[in-house]
């Protein structure tokens, strides 16, 4: 959604989508809007308790089953399992997402992790399609003025224009680009303590090969988990930032990670896009 500075100031119920790697600010800038009048939409916590709420809980039952105590418990129906996702509590969809490699390490063989990559993207593309209908309901429903999209990270690589069309139509999106100095914080953060990432298959496929040829690994089942994870996430990084770069050049606007970081307030984050438009409308 174009649209000019005076357009967006006089736009009586705002909707926007916040794109951005995580650690950007995109969660510490939605928690100083005011919680009465934004309806905070968080496309992971969709992902995690709508689309893939069942596949989280098949693989929490399945390890439950190699316990022998739990698995006559589960078989007698004497306990239930349940999964906690909340929106600042997104754990168990990175445990199910897994990484690749050595089970004796908590790997998964690259076929399950496809599986398990593909039923991810289809739960992202299916999130970010419910945001116009959760833009009514958040307002018409539960008298939300304003509406925000906290994208996930993924959302620049799922190369789905059906999804970039809607979320262009409805919401005015807005990239928070970082700079190189938060770059490498993040990036050596990711290192310390890797987590489980989504990966387009080309890049996947791509990083994988190059990875086991530099480190001498003739199979996939041989990886330490954590070690690819920290290999490939500067990579991953690096290859996200252009495609971000590109959804706000055409359907949007960017603003600094360092501007936003300073907002104090609802009045201050509005200014600051309707400055933004200002500056990068030709």
């Amino acid at each position: 959604m174009k649209m000019s500075s005076q357009e967006f100031l006089n736009w009586d119920s705002k909707s926007i989508t916040l794109l951005a790697m995580s650690g950007a600010g995109k969660t510490t800038l939605a928690n100083k809007l005011p919680k009465e009048k934004w309806f905070h939409y968080s496309g992971d916590y969709r992902i995690g308790t709508k689309y893939l709420g069942e596949p989280i809980l098949d693989n929490i039952k399945q390890q439950a089953m190699d316990v022998p105590f739990l698995k006559d418990l589960l078989l007698s129906d004497s306990i239930y399992i349940s999964n906690n996702v909340t929106v600042d509590n997104l754990t168990p969809v990175s445990s199910f997402l897994g990484k690749i490699g050595d089970p004796k390490h908590g790997g998964l063989p690259l076929a399950e992790f496809k599986r398990r990559q593909a039923l991810h993207h289809q739960a992202e593309v299916a999130a970010m399609l419910d945001v116009p209908n959760f833009i009514h309901k958040a307002e018409a429903i539960y008298g939300y003025k304003h509406f925000l999209n906290d994208a996930g990270g993924s959302v620049c690589e799922l190369d789905n224009n059906d999804v970039l069309n809607v979320l262009s139509e409805h919401t005015l999106i807005i990239y928070i680009k970082i700079s190189p100095e938060l770059e490498e914080t993040i990036i050596q953060r990711a290192k310390t303590s890797p987590k489980p990432l989504y990966y387009r298959e080309a890049f996947l496929d791509e990083q994988l090969t190059e990875f086991m040829r530099q480190n001498a690994y003739s199979d996939t089942d041989s990886i330490i988990p954590d070690e690819f994870v920290s290999w490939v996430f500067p990579k991953l990084f690096k290859s996200r930032l252009p495609r971000y770069q590109a959804i706000a050049d055409q359907y949007g606007y960017t603003l600094d990670a360092n501007d936003v970081a300073k907002v104090a307030n609802e009045e201050e984050f509005i200014q600051l896009i309707a400055t933004a438009i200002d500056q990068q409308t030709p």
